[in-house]
């Protein structure tokens, strides 16, 4: 086989995978147009390989695979190669970039009025279910916790700190209504 012959399957299998090969570049390096560049640049390295001057070289067992494999580590090396060059944000863009902590004063109103229902709901609890529910809620017990400081069996505890945030969501809600 000629040297002519080898350069001629390797443009065949080069145009057969053409396109194939910008689709799996693109994703690795952003976008289509760098994607087409790398496999050109892959394309000449591969025509290289498989060309004329090839000398004492072995013989490309596998083109296809060969060649996505110049794609690849291509692609590898120019998004390796994009990423260290781009410009970085300083410390204090990106904390420019954080959004406030403050809300507006609209939302501070509506929040401020859920709070206001939310005392008041709390405040209209039996005794035992209040403490119940600040226990679970505000000191973080489990429910065997509260059972053992109340005095009572873990799924009354349960049920009692259910019933709390059961009567403070529906009082929430008739307060969104009005």
């Amino acid at each position: 086989m000629d040297s002519n012959e080898d350069g001629t399957r390797a443009l065949d299998t080069f145009l057969k995978h053409r396109d194939a090969l910008v689709a799996y570049a693109a994703p690795l390096v952003g976008d289509r147009g760098r994607a087409e560049d790398v496999v050109q640049e892959a394309w000449l390295r591969f025509s290289a390989a498989a060309g004329k001057d090839r000398g004492d070289a072995k013989p490309i067992i596998e083109p296809a695979a060969y060649l996505y494999r110049i794609v690849r580590n291509l692609a590898i090396d120019l998004a390796r190669r994009l990423s260290a060059e781009a410009p970085h944000p300083s410390s204090e863009a990106v904390l420019n970039d954080v959004p406030a902590d403050t809300a507006d004063p609209e939302r501070k109103a509506v929040d401020r009025d859920q709070l206001r229902a939310l005392a008041a709901a709390l405040d209209e609890l039996p005794a035992r279910t209040r403490h119940a529910f600040d226990l679970h809620r505000f000191e973080e017990k489990t429910y065997a916790e509260i059972g053992q400081i109340l005095g009572i069996s873990q799924a009354r505890a349960h049920g009692l700190v259910q019933a709390a945030v059961a009567h403070c969501m529906r009082r929430l809600a008739q307060n969104n209504r009005n």
